[in-house]
């Protein structure tokens, strides 16, 4: 995206220079405008090549974890609710954050919170940390004054979002790491172990076995075209980052990843979770329906059912009830639309959602700690296929040489 520098002036006359990214200047005018600058001159910036900036585009940038979140939620939850000014709040957490991506980022929330802009309207500029849902409900917030309240609902929705990933991350750590461990032994095995036995076998001068013709034309192959395999691998790494970094893969990988057998079930209950999660907490302050639709699909972090449920909204808007629609997309569990359903003719829809997201907490909890027990037997077959392979291909010449009359 192309880098703009640009030079305005607020209505005490005061100079401000600075650079944002955008589509065209006119995103940045519409930008300074609204943070009631008056625009002098946006020039884009033509980038220079230099080496040293390649070699930082290349490493990993620096985030915003959710940690770093949650601390900014409950410190604001407690300043706010002290009744400590927000710009004053904003800027003595800018001074005191470790980290330096929120300091800078706070920093220029503080400057826009100056010229008399709200705080959702600042945290709008900087949307790549801070989510649909996150500045939804810091206006909900604004708008009916319960800002503080607004920072708790954040503390507790963060932590759930960390402690799920925590869960799902050493769930598959044991996995992984067999996994690895096996990868790296095929090529051990094929390059260095199998040619110290290749010349042995060859002084045996009859036809070797089955298994261990297979094990020395795969040695071969690995050692003769080990730079295949690095390309293919690499080529294949490529083309999925590139295949997914477009909206339309993206999209078929998320729906691929549903019917993934063990996984596939526990994401789609993660996903209807924070579907449901969200949805309650937007609904309960009072965000409008369409509204709260959108930014719940954003939540759930798979595009394929995000997808699904932003094609409600024209259900909705035809005039078609929450459940109904709900019930045409075939993305929801019978639970989920009964829910729905006696939530919209009780008037309780978010306490039963909310409820309904904990049921399905409470079951991700189990199937996570279920997970790792269901893929190891999956892995030792295979470990044990190819122990198996191995020490047929290995030890049956042996065998024939010591049976063979001397």
């Amino acid at each position: 995206m192309p880098l703009f520098r640009y030079k305005a002036r607020d209505n005490n006359g005061d100079l401000h220079i600075g650079q944002q990214e955008a589509l065209h200047k006119s995103q940045i005018a519409s930008r300074l405008m609204d943070e009631r600058l008056i625009p002098i001159t946006i020039d884009e910036i033509t980038p220079s090549i230099n080496l040293e900036d390649v070699f930082k585009n290349l490493l990993p940038k620096p985030k915003i974890g959710l940690d770093d979140l949650v601390l900014f939620c409950r410190q604001m939850h407690a300043l706010s609710k002290s009744g400590i000014p927000i710009m004053r709040a904003v800027y003595g957490l800018s001074d005191s954050t470790k980290n330096p991506i929120l300091k800078q980022v706070l920093h220029d929330v503080g400057n826009v919170l100056s010229r008399g802009n709200t705080l959702s309207h600042a945290l709008k500029s900087h949307e790549r940390y801070f989510n649909p849902i996150f500045i939804s409900m810091i206006h909900v917030g604004e708008s009916t004054g319960n800002l503080d309240q607004a920072f708790f609902q954040l503390v507790h929705y963060l932590e759930m979002i960390r402690d799920t990933r925590k869960k799902i991350t050493s769930a598959l750590r044991y996995p992984l790491m067999v996994i690895t461990a096996i990868i790296v032994a095929v090529f051990v095995v094929n390059l260095f172990v199998i040619p110290s036995f290749a010349g042995v076998f060859e002084k045996f001068g009859k036809e070797l076995p089955l298994a261990t013709s297979l094990l020395l034309t795969t040695s071969n192959f690995f050692i003769h075209f080990w730079w295949l395999l690095l390309l293919l691998f690499a080529s294949g790494v490529i083309a999925f980052f590139r295949w997914t970094r477009k909206r339309k893969g993206a999209t078929q990988w998320d729906q691929l990843k549903l019917n993934i057998p063990i996984i596939g079930s526990l994401i789609n209950r993660i996903c209807l979770s924070r579907f449901t999660r969200t949805f309650s907490m937007l609904s309960s302050a009072g965000v409008p329906i369409l509204q709260a639709l959108d930014v719940s699909a954003e939540s759930i972090g798979n595009l394929h059912i995000e997808q699904n449920v932003k094609d409600m909204r024209a259900g909705i808007e035809r005039g078609e009830s929450l459940s109904r629609t709900a019930n045409a997309s075939g993305m929801f569990t019978p639970l989920i639309l009964q829910m729905i359903a006696v939530g919209e003719e009780s008037g309780a829809l978010d306490s039963l959602l909310n409820d309904a997201s904990d049921f399905y907490d409470e079951e991700t909890d189990f199937e996570i700690k279920q997970l790792s027990s269901a893929i190891e037997p999956i892995i030792l077959v295979i470990m044990g296929f190819m122990i198996l392979i191995l020490a047929l291909g290995i030890f049956l010449p042996l065998w024939d040489l010591s049976a063979t009359p001397r």
